[in-house]
């Protein structure tokens, strides 16, 4: 069990799973429009080159029980340098709930295929992260394009890097444009605290602000990364 391992007795983890229990909690004990992405993100190392990601994200219009959105993502990436530049091909499998009036919602289902480029830098205990993707939308009948840039930045607390046992600030913003109509889609800016248990395992916690054309709103954000 996790509260008899070693790592129970750092002040930072106890303090971050206290915070990842009591975060659905709060958001239950009052009425608000802040919703919550539960998220997990995996990565698993296929040989020197090639690398399988996949991730899941259960997405609420409030703590939970309320879905706004399930996500389903995997793909297949190839290191073009040993550590710092990656691209990956994948397919993502999107389930939605949104409301149509105050109390009706409708369902919709998304086939995505996307490209992505990744490439990161460090300087000091200043690690960033960007990200280029283009994706191929088929939802329902329609089809459509759409570019997103991410940007993200991890600052180490305890260490110079973010190693095992690590703390760490991180921080992003990711801006969606479309190639026809309306060309800006969306954007979203996101700040939290992390802590790495191992050099397999991750977690964060952290509000991210989303917003588009017609309305802006409030997630709370609870995140794993294992790679094995």
């Amino acid at each position: 069990m996790l509260i008899h391992s070693p790592y129970w007795k750092s002040e930072a983890m106890k303090n971050l799973l206290l915070l990842l229990f009591l975060a659905p909690c709060s958001l239950l004990a009052q009425k608000s429009d802040l919703g919550s992405w539960y998220i997990f993100f995996g990565n698993k190392k296929i040989n020197d080159r090639l690398n399988w990601h996949h991730e899941v994200q259960y997405r609420n219009f409030n703590a939970f029980g309320d879905t706004e959105q399930l996500l389903l993502r995997t793909g297949i990436g190839y290191n073009l340098t040993e550590r710092n530049n990656n691209i990956l091909l994948g397919y993502g499998y999107i389930y939605n709930e949104p409301y149509q009036t105050a109390d009706e919602k409708t369902q919709s289902a998304e086939h995505r295929i996307f490209q992505q480029f990744i490439t990161r830098q460090s300087f000091g205990r200043f690690h960033l992260q960007h990200r280029y993707r283009f994706e191929q939308r088929f939802i329902e009948s329609d089809f459509s394009l759409r570019l997103r840039y991410f940007l993200s930045l991890q600052i180490a607390f305890n260490n110079k890097q973010v190693i095992e046992k690590t703390a760490y600030l991180s921080a992003y913003n990711e801006i969606f444009m479309n190639t026809k109509q309306s060309y800006y889609d969306r954007n979203r800016l996101y700040g939290g605290l992390g802590y790495m248990f191992s050099k397999y395992v991750r977690t964060e916690v952290g509000l991210m602000r989303q917003s588009s054309i017609s309305q802006s709103r409030n997630q709370v954000n609870l995140v794993i990364f294992v790679n094995y």
